[in-house]
């Protein structure tokens, strides 16, 4: 029994990780990204969360989402409210977790049809992580 739909096609999940990359569809990507429907814009903030401005989440208000899923590199960390003030001010919701968490949560978000995003901040330095598979749909 299937339990999930398959999205559209235009629509790009995270498929696999590594240690310093994410697979999105056939696709790797080895620095920060920012993923929505129909959007894979890898060149979008910074590595670092410390290094983030309120610039760069501003820039996801045009995007019809009603939330964002904030991955934050190898652990979760939280980012000063400050910075989030633009999607606070268009009542946009943010969680915060983990990159590899937030790339799953996205998956099934976006396989639901929800109206979501997600900032994937990639660990710079690698990590002691071992190439994985996410489990989303192909």
């Amino acid at each position: 029994m299937k339990l999930h739909q398959t999205p559209r096609p235009t629509i790009a999940l995270v498929t696999g990780f590594g240690d310093d990359y994410l697979q999105i569809g056939e696709r790797r990507v080895s620095r920060t990204v920012l993923l929505a429907p129909g959007l894979v814009r890898d060149d979008w903030g910074a590595s670092r969360l410390a290094d983030l401005s309120s610039e760069d989440f501003a820039a996801i208000v045009a995007l019809d989402i009603q939330i964002l899923l904030l991955g934050t590199g190898p652990t979760q960390q939280f980012p000063h409210p400050s910075l989030l003030r633009p999607l606070i001010d268009a009542r946009i919701g943010v969680e915060v977790m983990d990159t590899l968490a937030a790339a799953r949560t996205y998956n099934i978000l976006v396989s639901e049809g929800r109206a979501v995003a997600a900032a994937l901040l990639l660990d710079p330095a690698g990590g002691d992580r071992h190439a994985n598979d996410t489990g989303a749909p192909s």
